[in-house]
């Protein structure tokens, strides 16, 4: 039976080596990457209204963050900028003007395909003040996409290039609540 537990910042540092664990399973990033994604983590959860839900059996199999994008955090503004450049100052507001953040989901590859994703991605999103929820992907027919799309997320921008980046991402957005 997986439990799901909506935490804060505090909790989510607190358990950071099981989530940079379930990271590295679901991802399999090269290590020395670790150290850096893991200082992301931590300051991810210093951003405004930051919320969390881990995914328990009774260990951490999953989790997923957001927290309100705000200028001056670096994928806010520059999704934003790309997304202003490509379809204009009011698509670009009407998306991040007023947007949940959602930074990452992943759960553990012998827990995937079991529903926990769809699950904590409801968690979080329920309850917000926020007009929309936004994220990216890659920019491929991953279960991850086909997961954001069928919760009700749609394509924003796709062929996206992140700053010094070579991989190809999808920016996908919904309206909150969530259907």
């Amino acid at each position: 039976m997986i439990e799901l537990r909506r935490n804060g910042a505090d909790a989510f540092v607190a358990a950071l080596d099981a989530v940079i664990d379930i990271y590295t399973a679901a991802m399999r990033p090269p290590p020395d990457q670790l150290s850096g994604r893991m200082a992301i983590m931590r300051n991810h959860a210093t951003y405004p209204d930051f919320v969390c839900v881990f995914a328990a059996a009774p260990e951490i199999v999953g989790f997923a963050y957001g927290f309100r994008g705000a200028q001056g955090q670096w994928w806010h503004d520059v999704v934003r900028r790309a997304l202003f450049e490509r379809a204009g100052p009011v698509i670009a507001d009407d998306w991040f003007g007023n947007a949940l953040e959602l930074a990452e989901i992943h759960v553990r590859p012998d827990f995937q395909g079991k529903g926990i994703g769809r699950a904590m991605i409801k968690a979080i999103c329920a309850d917000r003040t926020e007009r929309t929820a936004v994220l990216s992907t890659h920019d491929a027919p991953t279960a991850a996409r086909h997961l954001y799309r069928s919760v009700g997320f749609l394509d924003l921008m796709t062929e996206f290039v992140f700053p010094g980046g070579y991989e190809t991402y999808a920016i996908a957005g919904t309206r909150l609540p969530l259907p």
